[in-house]
């Protein structure tokens, strides 16, 4: 474990009624710094929690005109050995769920590629395509059970890069739901660090469920330490939680 000394002001908790009302709230920050700044680099999460915000991003984009012509973004993670066209990559989790929905570029979207021949020189190559466009203005971010974000376990150091990364155990028996069968679930996968997510000029995290709660709560008020991962955020200077009802339970006050 290291334990970190210096953290900043507290981040701001929103906190909202359902899963349904955080998620819109979520779209509604970055409906607004698209609107702001359409060249906007973002940074994108996937999994079972942003699928809602997706949802009304997309809905902002057909009936509001919120285009993403000229957005770039940035993927967080990939498992390796899944092929961008797998039911269960995350490439194709954000072509069905958000990319084929608006009128992004595909050239602009970035995901990792874990069937890279050479994973080391990719994870590389993705640093320095963030670098190239100025890194990264929005981050969006989910949590695990354990804390983890990204796919940064716990003990993952505070000034990680993007590389490959053994899955926990409990990391992949979470997401064994989303395969057939337990052996077909990847063991192993290329994420953004920890360093890298921190580089982002602001930050958002989104939780819903009670099932979250133990883990929002050591995020936000235990210590600041890499044996929860998601505690390290509250050295940004501009980190937004995004919570609904069950989620936040556990916070004092």
């Amino acid at each position: 474990m290291v334990r970190i000394q210096k953290t900043p002001d507290p981040p701001q908790v929103l906190v909202l009624p359902s899963d349904a009302a955080a998620s819109i709230k979520v779209a509604e920050i970055f409906d607004q710094a698209v609107r702001e700044n359409p060249e906007i680099v973002l940074g994108l999460a996937t999994g079972g929690t942003p699928v809602g915000c997706y949802r009304e991003l997309v809905r902002r984009h057909r009936e509001e005109g919120l285009s993403f012509a000229s957005v770039t973004s940035f993927n967080l993670d990939e498992y390796v050995g899944l092929p961008p066209d797998h039911p269960q990559s995350f490439r194709h989790f954000m072509q069905t769920k958000l990319f084929d929905h608006l009128d992004i570029e595909s050239a602009r979207t970035h995901v990792p590629n874990g069937m890279a021949s050479d994973l080391a020189s990719h994870a590389a190559a993705y640093e320095q395509a963030i670098r190239q466009v100025g890194g990264i203005e929005l981050q969006l971010l989910g949590i695990g059970h354990n804390g983890h974000i990204a796919f940064n376990e716990p003990g993952a150091s505070f000034d990680s890069r993007t590389r490959v990364v053994d899955l926990t155990e409990t990391t992949i028996e979470s997401n064994a739901r989303f395969f057939d069968r337990p052996d077909e679930v990847p063991r192993t996968a290329i994420t953004m660090g920890i360093g890298t997510i921190l580089e982002a000029k602001r930050i958002v995290l989104l939780a819903t469920g009670k099932d979250k709660s133990e883990a929002v709560r050591l995020s936000i008020e235990g210590a600041v330490h890499t044996d929860h991962p998601a505690s390290l955020l509250r050295t940004h200077p501009d980190v937004t939680f995004v919570l609904d009802a069950p989620a936040a339970s556990g916070l004092s006050g």
